[in-house]
């Protein structure tokens, strides 16, 4: 068997120097127009010929491939996903969900989450998380919400989670959540974008895949050495149908793939399931120096998480936006910035590789010291607003079709069904859903959030402070 076929398969017939008649257009770059060092990268853009399998209906390399994926996950059956984690969240739920069932889903999901639910006609129950004191993000939700979930609503066709979060935290109740599902008939289907490398050998925390979920999916891009959008889509049990995941991933994703994310999957895989005692050991060790290193600077906060890959940097009196700028300024572009700080992914090294650490830590010294004086920009929140626990729409998706929607102030939306997604960035926590009923707790949590600088993702017209809701029937 090949180390990584779809990868072998591309470079010989690269070697072979064919004459191109067959789409892409630009001929093996011969007709772009674009920089030297973009047209040697399209030398490799292919598509299903002779040799190179066909991604919809694999039988050759790209069937080896996958079935090396699925071994090296301990999954029973496993995708290479073209169109992003997003395209797995959407076919799990359409292979399990349906028109008027009931979903448990985590409310701090992502977006595609709530779009699947959408586009499905699926009725969800939302789940809202703990939240998270050390990194100031909401987390997980708890084993008694699932409980209490269940126990309301002992139909529900599928109970929707995310682990680990954005930020690195980890559910130390998830194997007993997953048990307790399982108890009750209900597949569990585990958002793992930012996880994939969790299955490296190392202390790692653990896969989803390894505490029993069903379908879980991850970013291959966000943690291992993938090209952007390229993800995997694992089945882990007979609870959900491999042959309707498979179904609805041909129906969802491009029939034009992209070679090189395929490639650049193949040999994500390979990196990880070749990803030995010896790297991890080294890795630690590099990381472990750089965060001491990065302790020792005087005002600036190290939060360390679960997942030795993220790690959180704070400087009391400034937004974690005002640390962004300075960093960037050093030439340190971070994942994220937030009211509190900024978020940082620190690579996955092997023992073989070189990152400069000592270089990178004496910028953010530098940008920390120009940090340091700065005015306060910071804006205290009250992170403790209540949620209830669980929640449901007031509308369903299916009226919200075909119904009338108006712009009002958000002054005067209590009372109004929301049908714009509104979500503050950070904690990412969508604070208004489609279909849901607009309370004065969560415009309170609205104004704060706009008070502080935190990003409003979804439908909206903030500027003019306007909100989309449903237009209400004149008597």
């Amino acid at each position: 068997m090949k180390e990584r076929p779809i990868v072998e398969a591309m470079q010989r017939f690269y070697e072979n120097q064919n004459s191109s008649f067959h789409v892409p257009g630009h001929k093996h770059g011969a007709l772009s127009e674009l920089p030297r060092a973009f047209k040697d990268v399209m030398r490799f853009d292919y598509t299903e010929l002779s040799g190179l399998d066909d991604y919809h209906h694999p039988e050759e390399v790209i069937a080896e491939a996958q079935d090396l994926l699925a071994k090296t996950y301990g999954a029973q059956h496993s995708y290479f996903l073209v169109n992003g984690s997003t395209v797995g969240n959407l076919a799990m739920v359409y292979a399990t969900c349906g028109e008027g069932d009931q979903v448990l889903v985590q409310r701090n999901a992502h977006k595609s989450v709530f779009h699947a639910l959408e586009l499905v006609g699926a009725q969800p129950v939302f789940l809202t998380p703990q939240w998270d004191e050390a990194t100031y993000t909401p987390s997980h939700v708890s084993l008694s919400t699932v409980a209490a979930a269940i126990d309301y609503y002992p139909d529900a066709k599928a109970i929707i989670l995310t682990h680990p979060t954005y930020y690195g935290v980890t559910n130390s109740e998830m194997i007993e959540t997953i048990q307790l599902a399982h108890e009750h008939g209900i597949p569990v289907l585990v958002d793992e974008a930012h996880g994939a490398h969790f299955i490296g050998k190392g202390k790692f925390p653990m896969s989803a895949i390894e505490m029993g979920a069903d379908v879980v999916v991850q970013s291959a891009h966000k943690t291992l050495p993938a090209l952007t959008m390229g993800s995997f889509l694992h089945i882990n049990s007979n609870r959900v149908s491999n042959d309707r995941v498979n179904r609805y991933l041909r129906m969802l994703q491009s029939s034009s793939p992209s070679y090189l994310l395929l490639a650049s999957l193949d040999d994500a895989r390979h990196y990880i399931g070749t990803y030995a005692h010896e790297d991890h050991q080294q890795f630690i060790k590099s990381r472990n120096q750089f965060v001491d290193g990065l302790k020792s600077i005087p005002s600036l906060e190290v939060i360390e998480v679960d997942d030795p890959l993220k790690l959180i940097l704070r400087v009391s009196h400034l937004t974690g936006f005002s640390l962004q700028k300075q960093l960037e300024h050093q030439g340190i572009y971070v994942e994220l910035a937030d009211p509190e700080q900024v978020l940082m992914i620190l690579p996955l090294l092997k023992a073989r590789h070189h990152f400069p650490f000592a270089e990178i830590r004496r910028k953010i010294k530098s940008a920390v010291e120009k940090c340091s004086k700065q005015q306060r920009d910071k804006v205290e929140i009250d992170y403790s607003h209540d949620i209830e626990a669980l929640s449901t729409l007031a509308v369903s998706y299916k009226k919200l079709q075909t119904a009338e929607n108006e712009w009002i102030s958000f002054t005067k939306t209590t009372g109004r069904i929301c049908t714009g997604m509104v979500i503050p960035y950070p904690p990412g926590i969508p604070l208004f859903v489609r279909g849901e009923k607009i309370t004065t707790n969560k415009l309170k949590m609205l104004a704060d959030y706009l008070a502080s600088g935190a990003t409003i993702q979804g439908e909206h017209d903030l500027s003019r402070k306007q909100l989309l809701v449903l237009k209400e029937e004149k008597e």
